[in-house]
């Protein structure tokens, strides 16, 4: 079985359903921690030791590292951004290390911006290095994911779509909250990841809900593709894409094709005049809370709660 790992300033610990054991280990980071199973086995054997819900957990991901993120990876939201799921390409994009933050932290508005959107995603965490050039498959794909985790990738889309590019939008701090939990998976268990649904509700109300058999390009895939150029090591996360339902979706056809006869400044007033009228947007006080779990519970990555700030 998977083993759930919780990360507070001080310490790591093992979750386990009567409570949490801490885990004896000099580890700083979590690729530190991957490496030190032994400890990690020994705490999963223990008996718990605090309540779970006395921990102040912060994210079982540690920076620095390296964020890399699929776009447009699910069909549902292909479909949202007015693209074609059959011929939307496989591309990436990073986000600074700066911007993760713990499952309970508050997402913080920068005070310049003004649609502030989620989108909840599976992070997979790696447990080797991957030079580039590796020859990856399908059967061996595991050796290398050593954990899943729960992840949000806010964004500021009035940054994100005038400039035509992600890394600002996203990288923010608070931008990426990750866990609770870090899930390590045991040999066999990834075969479970093509199972996994994602829901994100906002203040309770459901805003995204699918499962990964809408996602377009498999880790496999990303993996293959990603390591022609990019080194990957221990710790490193790969953020897999989000299914629809975000604030933002494509306008109609005719409007996108009046749109693209204005000039640029024009089009954009018009547009995020539009957008400022969204109640999708995330607001001041608003709870956003997801889970990541398969529909048996046989792989749970746990529920994340966040309250949305304005910064001041």
């Amino acid at each position: 079985m998977s083993i759930s790992v919780l990360r507070t300033v001080d310490a790591w610990w093992v979750q386990q359903p009567s409570g949490a054991a801490r885990i004896e280990t000099t580890a700083e980071t979590t690729a530190q921690l991957l490496a030190d199973r032994a400890a990690v086995d020994a705490a999963a054997a223990s008996e718990p030791t605090v309540p779970v819900e006395s921990l102040d957990l912060v994210s079982p991901v540690t920076a620095p590292c390296r964020v890399v993120a699929q776009m447009t990876n699910y069909a549902s939201h292909v479909k949202d951004s007015g693209m074609n799921p059959e011929t939307v390409p496989l591309a990436f994009f990073r986000k600074a290390s700066g911007s993760i933050s713990g499952p309970t932290d508050d997402i913080v508005r920068p005070s310049h911006v003004a649609l502030l959107d989620y989108e909840i995603e599976i992070g997979v965490v790696f447990g080797k290095p991957i030079p580039v050039g590796t020859t990856i498959d399908y059967a061996e794909i595991a050796d290398y994911v050593a954990a899943l985790v729960i992840a949000n990738d806010v964004s500021a889309r009035d940054v994100q779509l005038p400039k035509t590019q992600f890394y600002e939008a996203k990288s923010y701090p608070t931008f990426t909250p990750i866990g609770p939990k870090l899930v390590i998976l045991e040999q066999g268990e990834f075969t479970k990841f093509e199972n996994l649904r994602l829901i994100l509700r906002v203040n309770g109300q459901v805003r995204q809900n699918s499962t990964v058999a809408d996602m377009i390009y498999s880790p496999v895939q990303a993996l293959r593709t990603l390591n022609a150029f990019q080194r990957l090591d221990p710790g490193d996360i790969l953020l897999t894409g989000t299914p629809g339902g975000t604030a933002l979706t494509a306008p109609a056809k005719p409007i996108e094709l009046i749109g693209a006869l204005l000039p640029p400044a024009l089009k954009w007033k018009i547009f995020f005049k539009k957008q400022a009228s969204n109640p999708r947007y995330l607001r001041e006080g608003d709870i956003v809370e997801l889970t990541i779990a398969t529909d048996d519970g046989l792989l749970d990555l746990g529920v994340q709660r966040t309250s949305v700030r304005y910064q001041r």
